[in-house]
């Protein structure tokens, strides 16, 4: 079951300290190189002490995108992580592709990719009883990641949980 993943739902879940959701939920993810470098795993930043380790442990895979031609023409609407993620998705006929972004959820759909991100993987956590409150969770994105969340969506998803 492949599953790639862009920087910003790695990214954000490793600042709240809640990388493990991605790996109890999808066991190994593969993520392309311009997305490690998006990480700047090396860098004393929030986050990436704990993306270095799954790194090391080897649940978050570095894959080499062999299309760059496709790459660079979707760097015509997305930036190269978004781009490369697309890509390497397509490559390893990915289960699911993680993506924030709308434009790069757009473009991934329209290629025929399964897409989710941080609010779908809390919704599937919730769902199966490994999360307790939602609202908690977005409230620490928005407030120690700077996660923007449309106030409508947000509002949906907590109807859905019962916390709005």
């Amino acid at each position: 079951m492949p599953v790639v993943s862009n920087t910003s739902p790695l990214l954000n879940l490793a600042i709240i300290d809640r990388l493990y959701l991605l790996r109890q939920q999808f066991g190994q993810i593969q993520i392309p190189t311009a997305v490690l470098t998006e990480l700047r795993v090396e860098e004393p930043l929030p986050g990436a002490a704990s993306l270095k380790e799954a790194i090391e442990a080897g649940w978050l895979r570095v894959e080499n995108v062999t299309d760059m031609g496709l790459v660079q023409l979707l760097r015509q609407n997305l930036d190269v992580g978004e781009a490369e993620t697309i890509v390497l998705s397509r490559q390893l006929k990915a289960d699911w592709t993680l993506l924030d972004e709308k434009e790069g959820r757009k473009i991934a759909r329209s290629l025929g990719l399964k897409v989710t991100g941080i609010l779908g993987i809390l919704l599937r956590t919730w769902r199966a009883g490994e999360l307790s409150s939602v609202r908690e969770v977005t409230d620490e994105l928005r407030l120690l990641a700077n996660f923007r969340i449309a106030p409508t969506l947000l509002a949906q998803i907590l109807q859905e949980t019962g916390e709005a």
